[in-house]
């Protein structure tokens, strides 16, 4: 069976007003590749479920989101995410923020087809006061309130990895895979971009197949794009391009997002946006960031 599909055919697996979930985490293998095609397409209307960086704030300003679900949207060593924070602020996108213990719930509840996850988490805070579509149930069992996560059903899931076959068998051998493999499980469409694509008998060798973290199964659509989760990382390839986060962040002041837009993005395949950033050897050289 194979999966794999052109950049150039993503948008044509999407439509206006899809729930999409996006893989990563902040700065961290991020599916910008696949991002930077819906930027320049006509999808509009999306709830994004996230834990956002350049990928939400890039969609927010370019007027394609409805609605962010999200823990937070952050570039890590830049706190706050410039276009996200401005799109808040000003009312632009509805949003539904809380805790990362409740994402994860509310994915495997889609998971699972189940419609929600008791949990804990968020009882006398201010996540539920803030979000009327969570519910506080009595427990049957005891005198105990829940709060009942809902199911975060994705219509599509974007998600990047280090290497993938055309069958949909996908390796992540960074030290996190963030959320990525209930994404996928959580998702009627999971669209995969990879950095290496690979045969089949790679994952025989060896511990690879260590490194899969979700059923083939799970995965809809293969799509090879050599350093497409620029400008995030994808550990252990490559690092996060700082000096280019910086211009992106420093863009929000000076220009606003079109002025970035214009510069890498519009008009650009993604051969040539990597040109414009120096090349897929220059961001294969970016060093990995140290904690």
């Amino acid at each position: 069976m194979n999966k794999q599909i052109a950049l150039e055919n993503v948008v044509d697996q999407l439509c206006d007003g899809m729930t999409i979930g996006i893989g990563g985490w902040g700065p961290r293998r991020k599916p910008m590749a696949l991002i930077r095609e819906i930027l320049k397409s006509d999808l509009k209307d999306l709830t994004i479920v996230a834990y956002g960086g350049a990928d939400v704030g890039m969609l927010c300003a370019a007027g394609k989101v409805k609605k962010v679900i999200f823990a937070f949207v952050s570039l890590d060593f830049i706190p706050l995410e410039p276009y996200f924070r401005q799109a808040r602020q000003n009312g632009e996108v509805e949003v539904m923020e809380i805790d990362e213990g409740m994402m994860l719930l509310g994915l495997r509840a889609a998971a699972w087809g189940s419609p929600y996850i008791p949990t804990k988490i968020g009882l006398g805070t201010d996540v539920v006061k803030l979000n009327p579509e969570l519910k506080v149930i009595d427990s049957p069992y005891d005198d105990k309130e829940w709060v009942a996560m809902p199911a975060l059903k994705l219509d599509a899931a974007l998600i990047h990895v280090d290497r993938a076959d055309q069958r949909g068998v996908c390796q992540i051998k960074g030290p996190d895979i963030y959320m990525d493999d209930w994404m996928a499980r959580a998702a009627d469409l999971s669209i995969v971009s990879c950095d290496e694509l690979v045969d089949t008998e790679y994952f025989a060798q060896g511990d690879e197949a260590r490194y899969v973290f979700w059923e083939r199964t799970m995965t809809g659509k293969v799509v090879h794009v050599p350093g497409g989760a620029h400008p995030t990382s994808c550990n252990p390839l490559y690092g996060f391009d700082v000096p280019h986060f910086q211009e992106y962040n420093a863009s929000a002041k000076e220009g606003g997002f079109d002025s970035y837009y214009s510069k890498y993005i519009q008009g650009r395949s993604e051969a040539e946006y990597q040109s414009e950033v120096g090349g897929l050897d220059a961001i294969r050289a970016l060093p990995l960031p140290q904690y």
